[in-house]
């Protein structure tokens, strides 16, 4: 893994800044997929349009703001047809600089990349991003118990599960709990080599 000027790239994929005139129209794409809304978050699905995307983002770009990184994942794949296209986001938000901890997201809206390990690879760039340059303790996740796919993927990239709340969620006609997950910066410089090269 190696830092370019491009932005963060390993062997399968690259985090980039988002661009509104570039970016919008895939995301509000993807939230019309009900299954990946389903996976990302516990509220009823919301769809955005083209417009309130592009607003988001160019609103996003003009803060000047600390607590929060956004990416979105490129495959390096699409290089081979020089056809640049996000599979999906990772982004650190709420960092404390003071404790030094972040809670982080991602989404991976292109489903022909599900279960490829282009989400392991951008979660551990993005913990890469939040120990090495950003020089943070901890950071921290929640997923749904009925994720196993994510959870088996956070769990690769170095995070530990430590606790739950125990039947948060109704779906699907039963409950489902939200389970907490985290790293530390010390488990994962003993777990991970992730110099750069």
């Amino acid at each position: 893994m190696m830092m370019t000027t491009a932005g963060l790239q390993g062997e399968l994929v690259r985090l980039v800044a988002p661009e509104p005139d570039r970016d919008a129209e895939l995301l509000a794409k993807w939230s019309r997929d009900a299954e990946y809304l389903r996976l990302l978050d516990s509220d009823p699905a919301r769809q955005w349009s083209v417009k309130k995307y592009k607003e988001w983002i160019e609103k996003d770009l003009d803060k000047e703001r600390t607590d929060d990184f956004f990416f979105l994942i490129q495959a390096l794949t699409d290089d081979a047809d020089k056809k640049w296209r996000p599979i999906g986001f990772v982004g650190l938000g709420g960092i404390r600089w003071t404790h030094g901890d972040a809670w982080v997201g991602i989404g991976i809206g292109e489903r022909e990349y599900w279960g490829k390990g282009c989400g392991t690879e951008a979660m551990r760039m993005i913990l890469r991003f939040a120990f090495d340059e950003l020089n943070l303790h901890r950071v921290s996740l929640t997923v749904f118990e009925y994720n196993v796919r994510a959870i088996r993927s956070y769990e690769k990239a170095g995070f530990k599960v430590e606790g739950k709340l125990r039947q948060l969620m109704r779906r699907d006609g039963r409950r489902w709990d939200l389970i907490f997950m985290g790293i530390l910066k010390e488990d994962w410089r003993n777990d991970y080599d992730y110099t750069c090269t």
